[in-house]
């Protein structure tokens, strides 16, 4: 039997008129139009939906602050916490070597300052031996301990302070007397009493010394 004629019988079978039946056809094609647009509207919602949402993420990616969980905040914390440690550790290092040589070089000086009235009295004794003793085997062993006892202040770094012909400068000379001397430069020292001494740049004893005005 021919689809028209099946569809003829149905319509007959249902009572329902050819009319009927295209009004239907019609109202079920509407429907279904409706129902593909509807479809298509939600979709594109639905992305549109997606795609800001996408670049809202982006943009929090790029301008927000990305909540972290706990185990980077852990590992930051401790990071900071081993950081801080080793800046105090190196602070302390450097305190304690600054510490150290300070302290080496106040002892220094305080053996050195004891020595020096040693070496004051060798230098007495060696200008009152006589010109005709000097090659006496006393005055010449007293000549080569002073010797020696200045090598090893030259090796430690203590010097004496030129004192006879120098300007006078109170860091380093003691001016005990003061007088005129036309021959002399103003404020020239003239004559040394005692010999003035340094550790490397700081004095141990200053130059006691004549000052001409």
């Amino acid at each position: 039997m021919s689809e028209e004629k099946k569809e003829y019988n149905t319509m007959e079978e249902g009572n329902i008129s050819s009319k009927e039946a295209e009004e239907i056809l019609e109202e079920d094609d509407v429907n279904l139009a409706e129902e593909a647009v509807s479809k298509e509207e939600s979709q594109e919602t639905e992305d549109s939906a997606a795609e800001q949402e996408e670049k809202t993420s982006e943009k929090k990616g790029l301008f927000g602050k990305k909540k972290k969980d706990k185990k980077d905040e852990k590992i930051e914390e401790l990071t900071d916490m081993v950081k801080r440690q080793m800046a105090e550790f190196d602070n302390f290092r450097k305190r304690t070597e600054k510490e150290k040589a300070s302290m080496y070089q106040v002892g220094a000086k305080e053996i050195v300052e004891k020595i020096l009235p040693v070496v004051d009295n060798f230098e007495r004794g060696l200008a009152m031996i006589p010109e005709n003793e000097k090659e006496n085997p006393v005055a010449t062993g007293m000549t080569q301990i002073y010797k020696q006892l200045m090598t090893a202040f030259d090796e430690m770094g203590v010097k004496t302070i030129e004192a006879v012909g120098q300007e006078f400068n109170p860091d380093f000379h003691n001016a005990v007397m003061h007088i005129e001397d036309e021959e002399a430069g103003e404020n020239v020292i003239v004559e040394e009493f005692q010999k003035g001494y340094m550790y490397k740049d700081s004095v141990i004893r200053h130059s006691m010394v004549k000052v001409a005005n």
